[in-house]
């Protein structure tokens, strides 16, 4: 019964997403519909999420990103995306508390998954994001951010490391809530994937 490929969820992940997010039966049961018809299998691979993303970034290159946003929604690290996955990275994002939002924006820029954040995985991470700035947007950014290596750098000394440093997730997460600069510097990008979709739907 209660597999990936049925027609109704199982019991079982239906209990366990309610009470890991703030979403109801009937969205989660309207949603797994939905999943379903984009993905037969019940999954979704890394290819078919870059696709999905690149419909929201018709004019960037969004692929980098969308891979890392990959990496950090694939929990168990098979390479594909499970409906219980999917949702709770939805959650995380979308609905989740601050703290929740910032564990996520941790696992996102924690590209080796060791632990702590470099000031290279910084940098791997705004590069991503600045592939899908467009160049007039990049023009109105402040001086002091309007390149990858210039916004990494920013974020960095925001948290008071030396090159070599690491961040260890605690610290990022403190960070972050005190500082609402480093919030608007590492989240660049969530807010457009917003208003795109806004603008979808009109």
């Amino acid at each position: 019964m209660g597999n990936s490929k049925s027609g109704a969820l199982s019991k079982e992940i239906l209990e366990e997403l309610q009470l890991n997010t703030k979403f109801t039966e009937e969205e989660l049961s309207a949603w797994y519909q939905s999943f379903l018809k984009e993905c037969p299998s019940g999954r979704i691979t890394r290819q078919e999420f870059e696709s999905i993303y690149s419909k929201f970034f018709p004019d960037s290159d969004p692929k980098a990103y969308a891979q890392h946003v990959f990496r950090s929604f694939d929990a168990n690290s098979d390479g594909t995306l499970d409906f219980k996955e999917y949702v709770i990275a939805l959650h995380m994002t979308t609905a989740g508390k601050p703290t929740q939002k910032l564990e996520w924006a941790f696992s996102l820029y924690d590209v080796d998954g060791n632990g702590t954040i470099s000031k290279n995985e910084v940098l791997e991470i705004v590069m991503a994001i600045f592939k899908m700035i467009k160049p007039e947007d990049v023009k109105n950014l402040p001086d002091d951010e309007n390149t990858p290596e210039k916004r990494a750098e920013k974020i960095w000394a925001s948290f008071g490391k030396k090159d070599d440093d690491k961040l260890t997730e605690e610290e990022f997460i403190e960070g972050t809530l005190a500082n609402k600069e480093i919030l608007r510097l590492i989240q660049f990008e969530p807010q457009k994937v917003k208003e795109r979709i806004k603008e979808k739907k009109q």
